[in-house]
């Protein structure tokens, strides 16, 4: 009787070692592709690409050597940015632009043609009021130079600085540079005539003798920091000398 059992115990003993070895020794293939091996489980290889990987960035180790070339105010007033258009000025919203920045060059062109077709008409009556009326009273303070002077000077930053504005070309400069005379216009306006009760008292003879050239310089304000948009001389050059980079 104890021997049946004690070779009955040994037989159990034997077969459970068989069975404990082959499962860590021969692969098997379950359902859905998973292969034991070694008594670890293995999935099929998947190629897998990380969503980083996929952008195909190279990235870049810097050196010693390598020096950053950076922008200077200098470069940003005298090269190519000088006629670029900043990008939402471009499609619908350059339907109302043209139209201004034109009828604005226009506008201080008439400016600048006092007493004449061309500017300065020195000896006219209209250019030597403007002299005696408006320079001399409220601009004497000027350095270096006649009232006559200071009054050509106007004349000439309007009319060509106007035909510049119309045209798109060297936009941001004659843009400040027009800017330059609004903001003298706005001063002798408010010197000769204060708010005029703005922004709600009654303006006598309904002339609103500042607020004309303070939208000017509005105007003008914008142009220098946006540029000339579509349809000018500026954007034509822009797109001939920009780089990759701009």
């Amino acid at each position: 009787m104890v021997r049946t059992l004690a070779s009955t115990y040994i037989s159990f003993v034997l077969l459970l070692i068989s069975a404990t070895t082959n499962a860590f020794t021969i692969p098997k293939t379950f359902e859905f592709g998973v292969r034991v091996t070694d008594g670890l489980i293995k999935s099929p290889v998947q190629n897998y690409v990380s969503p980083v990987a996929k952008t195909l960035v190279p990235l870049k180790m810097s050196t010693e050597d390598e020096t950053e070339e950076k922008e200077s105010t200098w470069d940003r007033l005298t090269g190519p940015k000088l006629f670029k258009t900043v990008t939402n000025w471009e499609g619908i919203h350059s339907v109302p632009l043209v139209p201004l920045r034109i009828i604005t060059g226009l506008l201080m062109i008439h400016h600048g043609s006092e007493g004449g077709v061309f500017p300065a008409n020195f000896g006219t009556p209209e250019f030597q009021g403007f002299v005696d009326f408006i320079v001399k009273p409220y601009f004497g303070f000027l350095p270096v130079g006649s009232p006559e002077f200071w009054a050509a000077v106007h004349d000439y930053v309007e009319f060509y600085g106007g035909i510049l504005f119309a045209l798109g070309f060297l936009t941001r400069p004659a843009a400040l540079s027009l800017l330059g005379t609004m903001l003298g216009a706005v001063y002798f306006h408010l010197s000769a005539t204060g708010l005029q009760g703005f922004p709600l008292g009654h303006v006598p003879s309904y002339s609103y003798d500042f607020e004309e050239p303070l939208l000017y310089c509005l105007i003008f304000l914008t142009f220098w920091f946006n540029g000339a948009g579509p349809l000018s001389v500026d954007s034509i050059i822009y797109e001939q000398i920009k780089s990759e980079d701009d």
